[in-house]
């Protein structure tokens, strides 16, 4: 009896806590986008850009034409579903009752739209692939690379991604890009631009802003992020949305480990190398190479040495 009143009593402390404050809640409405189906739908599209690698492994020449055109049959309807309950979130969100009706029919559209953008997704990937093999000496396949590397998986999501936030349907984008963040470590907001043949070396914290621009041939490697300087505010403190906050990085460059290039107006010049740890927030020009002085080291030998001069790790 004690366990049932305890519950009870949990319960309407709850019930109390979401009446009291509508965050964070979402009830007494229809759409909301649903984060399993959609990780369905980025390893399905995964599968078709990659194919034998994540999915069904007996594929061969003479079944894969059948393969694919199963693959799109399924697929269309579940994005075309996704998306019709993303746009009629925002409009269930902005109060646009008037216009659900169109949801289905734009879903269609754009699912349309998306799809006839695999091919040329795919040809950005192989590029990527191709530059990450190209840039770790330590690859010994392009198979390993499709298989193992966490910002391959990194990148070719936010491809995918990229498209449908470019074709206006930005929380299922959002979706996608997250869920590879947490696979991989690596966090690129799905509306950054980025050219071909683009690799992160390693991937781990490398975080990329929604206005960055990259040009291609660029590569990364880890704890590089690209952020904004400070977010600006109109006259009731809210911050100001859709302004170029993240910087520009031009083609051929690399970014060393731990590297941060900050601010809307910063841009790294065309083969430029900034090296690991440095703060940027200005402007370099084309072939640049900016690094830190190096720090003063003290070496003692552990024989010898003072036990205030030397310091011992033990790993």
């Amino acid at each position: 009896m004690t366990d049932r009143l305890a519950q009870e009593s949990l319960a309407q402390d709850l019930l109390a806590s979401y009446a009291s404050d509508e965050r964070a809640r979402h009830i007494s409405q229809r759409y909301l986008p649903s984060r399993e189906a959609i990780v369905e739908i980025v390893e399905a599209v995964l599968d078709l850009m990659y194919p034998g690698y994540f999915g069904r492994r007996d594929l061969r020449a003479d079944n894969l034409k059948e393969h694919v055109a199963q693959s799109l049959a399924r697929l269309y309807p579940r994005v075309e579903r996704e998306i019709e309950h993303c746009l009629c979130y925002g409009r269930e969100r902005q109060a646009l009752a008037s216009e659900m009706g169109e949801c289905a029919p734009r879903a269609r559209e754009l699912t349309q739209q998306f799809m006839a953008r695999l091919p040329a997704i795919r040809v950005l990937l192989v590029s990527d692939v191709q530059a990450a093999f190209d840039g770790d000496p330590a690859a010994t396949s392009l198979d390993e690379v499709i298989l193992a590397y966490p910002g391959v998986l990194a990148v070719s999501v936010f491809r995918i991604a990229h498209a449908l936030y470019d074709l206006g349907v930005p929380m299922m984008a959002r979706i996608m890009t997250e869920w590879a963040h947490s696979k991989t470590g690596c966090d690129i907001h799905p509306g950054a631009n980025i050219g071909a043949a683009f690799f992160i070396d390693h991937a781990t914290g490398v975080v990329i802003g929604e206005t960055s621009d990259i040009g291609e041939g660029v590569k990364l490697y880890q704890g590089v992020t690209m952020g904004a300087l400070s977010f600006p505010r109109d006259a009731s403190g809210h911050i100001i949305r859709g302004r170029k906050r993240h910087p520009t990085v031009e083609l051929g460059s690399t970014l060393y480990a731990n590297a941060t290039v900050l601010g809307g107006e910063t841009v790294v010049g065309a083969g430029s190398v900034i090296g690991g740890s440095v703060f940027l927030t200005h402007t370099v020009p084309p072939g640049s190479r900016v690094s830190l002085k190096e720090p003063d080291l003290r070496v003692a030998t552990r024989n010898g040495a003072a036990e205030s001069d030397a310091i011992y790790f033990d790993i």
